[in-house]
C-alpha cells in the first residue's frame, strides 16, 4: 500500500528526517512512537501527502506521489486517504452532518448522496442522535467521532491519524481506539497512527519507534 524509501526532510537548518524507509501493507495497522521531537508529526503529514519530502521516493497504490501535479495530488488525496488529527477541525458553523460531508462534496459528489453517506457513517458510529448537532453542542468524544466519520466519508484505503486520543480522557480514549479497530475489521482499510499512547501502540500491529529523524525500531 505504502512504499517510502530514504526520506528526507529539512527545515531551514533543522533536517527532521534522516532518510526514513518503511513499507505497509494493505490493511495493516501501524503506530509510530517517539520522543518529541523525534519526526514522527513530520514522517505522517509526507506519507499522508500533505507535505513534500526533499529527498527520496514516495510510492502509494503503485502511484509515484512526485510524479502528481498539484491538482492530481489532491484528487488523490480526496479519493485516496483519509485524516483525524489530535484537533478535529470541524468547522464551527456546521452540523456534523455537514461536517462529514466535505471531503465528498470536495469529490463532486451530489449533496443528496452525500448526506446518506453521511448519516450511514454517524450512524454506524453511534451519532445517529446528533445529526443536526453543532460540533459545540457534542463532547470531546462526540466531535472527534465525527472527524472519523469525514475521514471515512470517500471510502479511502488509508486512514492517516495524529494523536487522535491526545485530547480525550481515558474512557473516550479507550473507546476511540477499539472503534478504530472495529474500522479496520468492517473496512478493510489501512491504518497509520502517530501516538503517545503506549495502549493502542501495542494493540497494533506493528510499532515503529523514531528517533532523532529516524525509525531505529520495527
Amino acid at each position: 500500500m505504502i512504499k517510502a524509501e530514504n526520506i528526507h526532510k529539512s527545515y531551514e537548518q533543522l533536517q527532521v528526517l534522516k532518510g526514513v524507509s518503511l513499507t505497509v501493507k494493505k490493511g495493516e495497522f501501524v503506530t509510530i512512537v517517539g520522543k518529541s521531537g523525534a519526526g514522527k508529526s513530520t514522517l505522517l503529514h509526507i506519507l499522508g501527502t500533505l507535505d513534500k519530502h526533499d529527498k527520496g521516493n514516495l510510492i502509494i497504490k503503485d502511484t509515484d506521489i512526485s510524479s502528481l501535479s498539484e491538482v492530481e495530488l489532491s484528487k488523490f488525496r480526496n479519493q485516496n486517504i483519509g485524516f483525524v488529527f489530535q484537533f478535529h477541525h470541524l468547522l464551527p458553523e456546521f452540523s456534523a452532518v455537514e461536517n462529514v460531508c466535505i471531503p465528498a462534496f470536495i469529490n463532486g459528489t451530489s449533496e443528496a448522496v452525500a448526506e446518506k453517506r453521511a448519516k450511514e457513517l454517524l450512524d454506524y458510529l453511534g451519532l445517529s442522535a446528533r445529526f443536526e448537532h453543532k460540533p459545540t453542542q457534542l463532547s470531546g468524544g462526540e466531535q472527534q467521532r465525527v472527524a472519523v466519520a469525514r475521514a471515512l466519508m470517500n471510502q479511502p484505503e488509508i486512514i492517516f491519524a495524529d494523536e487522535p486520543s491526545g485530547n480525550l480522557d481515558t474512557a473516550s480514549s479507550q473507546d476511540l481506539h477499539n472503534l478504530l479497530f472495529e474500522l479496520r475489521k468492517d473496512f478493510q482499510q489501512t491504518f497509520i497512527i502517530v501516538t503517545h499512547n503506549e495502549e493502542l501502540a501495542g494493540m497494533s500491529d506493528r510499532k515503529l519507534v523514531m528517533q532523532d529523524g529516524d525509525i531505529i525500531r520495527d
